[in-house]
């Protein structure tokens, strides 16, 4: 299978595309003016302490204070005493932190929402090969590294590079890592993290003391290890850029780092452009017929599955049954292309026989298999849903690209145009009540107002003689469906 990473530059918006034989899968933004912050360190200043969340609000210089529970300090904060370092675990939050002190923390989730970020004590600071880990005195090894002599060798390397200055794990693309290689690593991260002691002591609370790579290169140290046929980028600034990252950390990739000078924008190879506008719809089409409808609120992702046009070849269970595996691969393409994270329940056409759910399961974790992002599946419910989770540390490609409707606020629906109409007359009603007035004027929308004069013509003559005065209606174009005025005269 080849992998491909398409990179679009431009002075605003950083666009990285991963395209798997031929079909887009992964898309990553980065916004200059929004970059994102998980990986970066910050020396902050606690800000309150909030007891009964186990927790505490920490200012690190950022619009929304970031937020860091009892779980994510580690023994080895300076504010735990020896005893409690001893047994390796503390959970009331007023014995670890006070209002004021200054931390050294780093964000592991981005603002989402009106959330602020989220914090840990426990810093790490990855490279191609290694995650140095400040203040730990132990070497770890990636589990997906299964052959044991390999992992032998591999601790016995980094064994040798562990002092005070703190450990390392062994991450998977270290596997048949030349010493040299993982030397260069070890060395790297452990005079990054002395320049982030140094400017501790020189920089004042609420600064960052480091900042993640950007986009381009943490997608090619992260995609490292994959079987990445090119990388084409557009711009030839952050080509020169990326061929110094690769030549100093990645050089298996500077020979398939290519620049890409043609006239085609390079989102419109492999219809990546339109792919992305397709991720941002509710429907999703099925090959077969059927489809998905994929709807994204704030506490969970909910997705469901229709047979739509698809009528099968045997039967009704077997058409069900062949919907719902076709549908685990769009699922599964889809979370990947979308980002979706947190709680997500699909909601699979109802299958009456047992093996045939076993058998979707099957699939659905088959097709997940192939995402880097942390998935679990916990198996259909008593009402024939299936529960799963995701790993979320960024916002999803939704989040990114859109804002709430100024319409609907966010809803997904307006009032209808009659709904509007009977809230106007209830409105004169009660204005009319309330103060003295000879006649009204009602600005509304070019629908409303055209109903008001229709269709609902005799409903609005009714309230005048009801109330004895005149009612005129005005169309405001800038008004849309649901906004109106009435005005006294």
């Amino acid at each position: 299978m080849s992998v491909e990473l398409l990179v679009n530059v431009t002075p605003s918006e950083t666009r990285v595309a991963m395209i798997e034989s031929g079909v887009l899968q992964e898309v990553h933004v980065e916004r200059e003016a929004k970059r994102g912050i998980v990986g970066n360190i910050y020396k902050g200043r606690v800000s309150r302490v909030l007891p009964g969340m186990q927790a505490a609000f920490v200012d690190i210089g950022l619009d929304k204070a970031a937020f860091l529970h009892a779980s994510d300090i580690v023994p080895h904060t300076e504010c735990v005493s020896e005893n409690e370092k001893q047994q390796f675990q503390v959970r009331d939050i007023a014995e670890l932190v006070r209002q004021g002190q200054d931390l050294v923390v780093q964000v592991v989730k981005d603002p989402l929402g009106t959330k602020g970020a989220r914090l840990t004590t426990d810093i790490t600071l990855p490279s191609r090969y290694l995650v140095f880990m400040p203040g730990a005195a132990h070497v770890g090894v990636s589990q997906r590294i299964e052959s044991e002599d390999e992992r032998l060798r591999l601790k016995a390397i980094v064994e040798e590079y562990c002092d005070d200055l703190g450990g390392f794990i062994i991450r998977t693309a270290a596997e048949g890592a030349t010493e040299k290689e993982i030397a260069q690593d070890a060395q790297f991260l452990k005079r990054l993290w002395k320049k982030v002691i140094e400017r501790r002591s020189k920089y004042k609370a609420k600064s960052m003391l480091y900042g993640e790579l950007d986009l381009a290169q943490r997608v090619l140290r992260d995609f490292f290890g994959t079987e990445i046929s090119q990388i084409l980028v557009d711009s030839r600034l952050a080509f020169q850029t990326l061929h110094g990252f690769t030549e100093e950390f990645v050089p298996e990739l500077q020979d398939k780092l290519s620049y890409y000078a043609g006239e085609q924008p390079i989102f419109d190879l492999y219809d990546t452009e339109n792919e992305i506008q397709r991720a941002l719809d509710r429907k999703v089409e099925l090959k077969s017929g059927g489809y998905l409808i994929i709807d994204q609120t704030e506490a969970m992702t909910t997705i469901d599955i229709n047979t739509g046009a698809f009528v099968g070849r045997r039967n009704l269970e077997e058409t069900i049954f062949n919907t719902n595996v076709e549908a685990t691969r769009a699922i599964a393409r889809q979370l990947r292309l979308r980002n979706l994270g947190g709680i997500i329940i699909i909601d699979f056409i109802d299958m009456a026989s047992s093996d045939h759910q076993r058998r979707v399961l099957q699939s659905l974790e088959a097709a997940l298999s192939k995402d880097r992002v942390k998935t679990n599946i916990n198996g259909f419910t008593h009402l024939g849903l299936v529960e799963m989770t995701r790993k979320r540390t960024r916002e999803s490609l939704e989040h990114v690209l859109c804002g709430s409707c100024p319409t609907c606020s966010g809803r997904g629906s307006v009032k209808t145009v009659e709904s509007v109409c009977y809230e106007i007359l209830r409105e004169i009603t009660r204005v009319n009540r309330a103060y003295d007035a000879d006649n009204f004027i009602v600005y509304a929308s070019a629908a409303v107002a055209d109903m008001l004069e229709g269709d609902e013509s005799h409903a609005l003559a009714e309230l005048e003689v009801f109330i004895g005065k005149q009612v005129t209606i005005q169309v405001e174009p800038l008004y849309v469906q649901e906004q109106f005025d009435v005005v006294m005269m």
